[in-house]
């Protein structure tokens, strides 16, 4: 008789005979082949979800590691996966001890999940069937696109099961429109002449101190130069100063220089850099998946920030992908509301956080969204009084 073992999860349990029938595992214990074959046939796009970029995060990072996945293979063909669904428990996501499961954020805003092309609403079903079997009582999906073929086949997959989700937050992320035939008339249209007409000023300032050039690395070699710019970059701002860059810890800087470089070799990694004299003033990191870019990071010389490198890097990386047939849109990966690329980028992505109360978890539900909408009441309590504290704080100087 094979083997059956019990693992605990944040309340949750697995138990199974064999790895492709269990239908929450580590994430290092998902199948590679299986797992790229269906990151090529993805309904929707999701970079993240890349298996060298999920697992290197996993393995790595500081707030990321030791994710699990929700897995879908086909009734018939045992070796096809037709659906993964990365996850953590409400404990580690929430600090909340009940019985549910959240989707599992590799390091970005962004949890669609991979569901078979030619299976799309058999995975989403067979997805959330995974999820009561663990035990869970409900599932959170948190920032998931909420408009696009993905989201299709999960309310097919609810209204099948009669369930009933919950929209706990919406909001819309500034996208690209890549298919521009004309860049600059699209830039135009949304800074305005005048704001144009400043940014150009501020490129001639840093052309004071000698040429500016852009340049796109894409092999893994080129990549991995130009990413330890990146990391030098964030890490001499703000970031380095709150100990959020990616250079502050070792975990972060092993999980991005192990997942670029894999991604490079698909060519699904490029790192933009714009340099003055040679010596790089900002980068930002850019993921593929399909004809989707993802603009993961960018970082820049805050010692500069009059010139604005950071928008200067993104107008040239805008043209760079509308010049790139093979590229439809770009996902800024931002909050909303964000201030420098909202302006930039003006098409919008629905992104939602949804609470699925799975089998007979109304009850569990209710709770689990009356604390997580309290939890966020308070964050946000908190970033208004400190947002407040420092605008004071500059009035007194």
């Amino acid at each position: 008789m094979a083997d059956t073992f019990t693992a605990t999860f944040g309340g949750l349990s697995e138990s199974a005979p064999g790895a492709q029938q269990r239908t929450l595992v580590d994430i290092t214990d998902v199948p590679i082949t299986a797992w790229h074959d269906l990151f090529a046939r993805a309904i929707e796009p999701n970079a993240f979800y890349h298996p060298a970029w999920a697992c290197a995060v996993s393995a790595h990072a500081r707030d990321a590691r030791g994710a699990k996945a929700l897995v879908a293979w086909h009734p018939r063909e045992r070796n096809r996966l037709i659906g993964l669904m990365p996850v953590t428990s409400g404990w580690r996501a929430y600090g909340l001890p009940l019985p549910f499961l959240v989707s599992w954020q590799p390091y970005t805003r962004l949890t669609t999940p991979l569901l078979d092309r030619d299976h799309a609403a058999e995975a989403a079903t067979a997805l959330l069937d995974a999820a009561s079997t663990s035990g869970a009582r409900a599932l959170v999906q948190r920032d998931h696109s909420s408009g696009g073929p993905a989201a299709q086949a999960m309310r097919e997959a609810f209204a099948k099961q009669k369930l009933t989700p919950r929209v706990l937050r919406q909001r819309e992320r500034a996208i690209l429109d890549a298919s521009a035939s004309d860049p600059e008339a699209m830039l135009h249209d949304a800074l305005g002449a005048k704001k144009l007409k400043e940014l150009r000023r501020q490129r001639h300032r840093l052309e004071d101190d000698g040429e500016v050039t852009f340049a796109v690395a894409r092999t893994p070699v080129d990549v991995a130069s130009a990413l330890e710019h990146f990391l030098r970059l964030e890490a001499n701002g703000w970031k380095g100063s709150r100990g959020t860059a990616l250079a502050g810890d070792y975990g972060d800087t092993a999980f991005v220089r192990v997942a670029t470089s894999a991604l490079a070799l698909e060519g699904r990694c490029e790192v933009a850099t714009l340099s003055v004299a040679g010596t790089p003033v900002a980068a930002g990191i850019v993921l593929r998946h399909g004809s989707r870019a993802y603009f993961f990071k960018i970082a820049y010389d805050e010692a500069l920030a009059k010139m604005s490198p950071g928008v200067q890097l993104t107008l040239e990386l805008t043209k760079h992908l509308c010049a790139d047939a093979s590229v439809s849109d770009a996902d800024s990966t931002a909050n909303a509301y964000h201030p420098m690329i909202d302006k930039l980028w003006r098409s919008r992505l629905p992104v939602a956080t949804t609470l699925i109360p799975l089998a007979g978890g109304d009850g569990v539900a209710n709770v689990i969204e009356f604390l997580i909408q309290a939890r966020e009441r308070t964050r946000r309590d908190v970033r208004r009084v400190y947002h407040r504290l420092l605008e004071f704080r500059e009035a007194l100087r």
